[in-house]
């Protein structure tokens, strides 16, 4: 599971055998949370969450959706796509 993107103690990765649609999951603070990216211009929402708070899903979508760019580009090229 590569690492693409890492800020504020948060690890962003794409699972290699992953499906579509693209996502990427945000693991940090002893909880997990699996964002839809919505390529390419987002809007960034949340899937699925496994304890973060209503205030850090929201920070971590601003960050996200500032990388929306960088994160398809890495979801198409893990996944072998373009």
């Amino acid at each position: 599971m590569p690492t693409v993107l890492r800020f504020g103690g948060f690890r962003v990765v794409v699972y290699l055998n992953d499906h579509r649609p693209a996502h990427v999951h945000v693991i940090g603070l002893g909880h997990e949370a699996v964002f839809k990216l919505n390529c390419p211009a987002g809007p960034v929402t949340v899937r699925e969450n496994y304890g973060f708070s209503s205030r850090d899903l929201i920070r971590i979508a601003g960050v996200l959706l500032e990388n929306i760019d960088a994160l398809c580009q890495a979801w198409e090229r893990i996944h072998g796509i373009a």
